[in-house]
């Protein structure tokens, strides 16, 4: 197992994801030590503990890197993974509280991670929500409530793809080098070519399987 520095783990991805691929790995397993004395024997249950947090998410991302669903953050698949400097912290306002936003960009992709700041470690139990702190409208409605609770300029660009693209901004602190594993939500071109360090910039939205500190 990959020794790494955890500091998000969605749990209910890993778990979601694992009951799929390989549901037997979770359970627990139960054998029988005997001992023999004489004319008669004793015999116990030995039940070995569950796989905690750490050896499922590996087991999902083994199976997802032996199917070749993981990609790049340039070139993603369904999953990508990546290593890079981001800013990240909870996003502000009423809608927003309950999201964590990792923030950075590669030479071509301009990125952006959510997902319940519950996953957090450390943090507190996610609260219940009517729709899951990672799917794609809980993430914008974050974005538009941090946008509007930092009195920063809304994107004039309507496009889902435009949040994304200048969520950063409300991001604070500084950048930590970091790696993750993430599903990815949505990707297509920028919508502010003339904003760009370079053309052929992308935008691309993810909800991470987990993100750990990276040397």
């Amino acid at each position: 197992m990959t020794v790494r520095y955890y500091v998000y783990i969605s749990d209910s991805k890993v778990d979601m994801l694992l009951s799929q691929i390989d549901p037997d790995f979770g359970r627990r397993s139960t054998t029988e030590a005997g001992v023999s004395v004489k004319l008669f024997s004793v015999r116990r249950s030995v039940e070995a503990p569950a796989p905690d947090r750490t050896a499922k998410l590996e087991r999902v991302l083994r199976h997802l890197e032996e199917t070749g669903q993981t990609g790049s953050v340039d070139d993603p698949g369904p999953y990508f993974r990546g290593s890079l400097p981001m800013q990240w912290g909870p996003l502000n306002g009423e809608n927003g509280g309950s999201l964590v936003y990792f923030g950075g960009r590669t030479e071509q992709t301009v990125l952006g991670l959510g997902g319940a700041s519950g996953h957090v470690l450390g943090a507190s139990a996610p609260q219940a929500q009517e729709f899951a702190p990672s799917s794609v409208p809980t993430l914008l409605a974050g974005l538009a409530s941090a946008f509007a609770a930092d009195s920063a300029e809304m994107p004039a660009e309507e496009s889902s793809l435009a949040w994304v693209h200048t969520a950063g901004r409300l991001l604070r602190g500084p950048r930590q080098q970091v790696e993750f594993v993430a599903r990815r939500l949505l990707s297509g071109p920028s919508p502010y070519p003339e904003l760009d360090a370079r053309p052929g910039m992308r935008v691309l939205l993810g909800s991470p399987l987990y993100v750990a500190l990276a040397d």
